[in-house]
């Protein structure tokens, strides 16, 4: 008798963990689903692990559009940026072979490359500090990626610009950088980059499908790339794999990316008190944290500790998420950089450590006395002015900004209110002495805030353009290397979408100015003397980024 209790105790936990399983695994598909929805446009390959082993492995859409054949797990993509990851962990290495140190001078290895005076580290070209200026920015992008370049030439296309600044006194994602510590690789291990890679990462940990990508080569399940234009999906402007070399050149499947992040965790290339320089971000000459590290940048969620980099190629998106404690790995490489790869990750990744992120379906009724407890005006330690306020019975949010603009915010308690797109939260709450308080919690950062009482400012308003006036402003503009914002117009709404990201609209405040209501946002569309849209000015978080047009 004692036998059969055991047994049923057994199967009953069999069953109960595989319900589990199961249940994971729908919400996983319906997350997914969020963002691919469409079998027959360009897809995705996604993969979740928990302490090494795969939980989810999902393929959808299509690989080839062309050959209507369907995506598949074993799918081989572009990494696009998620190549410096493994260009650090290289550098990494070498210091530990004692080979070079990340203090060393750049000239010590490139003995003419001219850097103005200034001492340039190894250091600086890992963590963005360097002050070069990044290649992907010189001149017109899509025209230079058609050049095939040896590694040298491409050095040479970039090493006279001036420099941004002072080598360690800013941080600007800088793609020259890691082609230069591509070159240092060369240099200090007598091997090619591509070679070196291969040799020293890919064949030790069995990673077969990974490879520095080729545009000649037969490439055993190569997803092709693709872009989304007004007229539908068109094959992704011609990439000479020359150009991105050890910034973004490599090619992966989710099931080598797992192996790859088994190796970091597993201390297999590198030990982990050098993994953490890696990881931990890094600081500027002011004493600034900054969160970059070295190929990788810490990632903070809702408490949970981790680190991140996404990759933006033409017609290639890709991110990775590991989140340390919990021991969770996401990585998503998509065929399209029409489709928010970022997003859908960062949903999969906070399921996986069970702090999923609401959705509209949470939403619940409240009184509008319950919701006008928390009207009023709050400060943050980021220095932001957040008010919240009522109108026609709905809760909106709005920060002091360029743009004033409001977002409606909806009720998941009493105290608890999340904006329509899922990743950002308020929650309130009251301290003894009566006085308000809030948590502003994002993705990445919570930020808290107290009551005060600074008057509103006025929310902007929107008017309508024709859709002649919209046209022109149609094209592809570069916002950073690597990272472009196409505009769109269908009938009289227009529209944005980042490398990698969703489509939202914006709306006109007069003829050239634009702000969004999904994010606080303004673009200002600038013309040359004769009247022709040559770029766009963005106002977003205190900053001013231009935004040159490139197609």
């Amino acid at each position: 008798m004692k036998i059969k209790i055991s047994l049923l105790v057994v199967v009953f936990g069999l069953l109960f963990t595989t319900s589990q399983n199961q249940n994971l695994t729908q919400q996983f598909d319906d997350i997914v689903a969020q963002y691919y929805n469409d079998n027959n446009a360009p897809g995705a390959t996604v993969l979740v692990a928990k302490n090494g082993k795969p939980i989810y492995r999902k393929a959808v859409g299509k690989s080839n559009l062309e050959l209507d054949v369907d995506m598949i797990p074993e799918n081989v993509f572009m990494l696009a940026s998620i190549t410096k990851q493994f260009t650090a962990v290289a550098i990494l290495m070498l210091e530990e072979q004692g080979k070079l140190s990340l203090d060393d001078p750049i000239t010590k290895f490139i003995p003419d490359y001219p850097t103005q005076g200034k001492t340039i580290t190894v250091h600086h070209l890992l963590n963005h500090t360097s002050g070069i200026k990044s290649y992907t920015s010189i001149g017109d992008l899509r025209q230079v990626a058609r050049q095939d370049k040896t590694l040298d030439e491409l050095i040479d296309y970039f090493k006279n610009e001036p420099m941004d600044f002072n080598p360690g006194e800013a941080y600007s994602y800088n793609n020259s950088g890691y082609v230069l510590l591509g070159k240092i690789i060369e240099v200090v291990s007598a091997e090619n980059y591509a070679d070196y890679i291969h040799n020293h990462i890919f064949q030790p940990l069995g990673m077969n499908a990974s490879q520095y990508g080729s545009n000649s080569k037969l490439i055993k399940n190569r997803a092709m790339p693709y872009e989304e234009t007004d007229n539908g999906y068109v094959n992704a402007s011609y990439l000479s794999m020359s150009l991105p070399h050890a910034a973004g050149a490599l090619t992966s499947t989710i099931d080598d990316m797992l192996k790859w992040q088994n190796a970091l965790t597993s201390n297999t290339l590198i030990k982990a008190s050098t993994l953490q320089k890696a990881i931990n971000g890094s600081i500027l000459n002011n004493g600034e944290h900054i969160d970059y590290g070295y190929g990788l940048s810490e990632l903070t969620f809702k408490g949970s500790k981790g680190y991140t980099h996404s990759g933006g190629i033409f017609g290639t998106s890709t991110n990775g998420i590991y989140f340390i404690e919990e021991d969770v790995y996401v990585i998503g490489l998509s065929n399209c950089n029409c489709n928010n790869i970022n997003g859908l990750t960062a949903k999969l990744a906070a399921l996986a450590i069970n702090k999923p992120y609401p959705t509209m379906k949470d939403v619940i009724q409240l009184s509008e006395e319950q919701l006008k407890q928390w009207v009023g005006a709050y400060e943050f330690e980021d220095g932001a002015i957040r008010h919240v306020y009522l109108e026609n019975g709905q809760l909106k949010s709005m920060r002091e900004s360029e743009t004033n603009t409001p977002f409606d915010i909806f009720p998941l308690s009493e105290n608890r209110f999340m904006f329509e797109n899922e990743f950002i939260e308020y929650i309130f709450s009251k301290s003894e002495d009566g006085n308000r308080r809030v948590v502003f919690s994002t993705e990445s950062q919570d930020f808290k805030g107290k009551e005060t009482n600074k008057p509103m400012p006025k929310p902007r308003s929107e008017i309508k353009l024709s859709n002649e006036i919209l046209k022109q402003y149609i094209g592809t503009y570069q916002l950073a290397p690597n990272f472009n914002v196409e505009v769109t117009v269908e009938g009289n709404q227009i529209f944005g979408q980042a490398t990698g990201q969703g489509k939202f609209e914006v709306f006109a405040e007069n003829e050239t100015t634009f702000f969004a209501k999904v994010t606080a946002l303004k673009m200002v569309f600038n013309k040359n003397t004769s009247g022709k849209v040559e770029s766009f000015t963005l106002y977003q978080g205190g900053e001013e980024t231009i935004a040159k047009k490139i197609d």
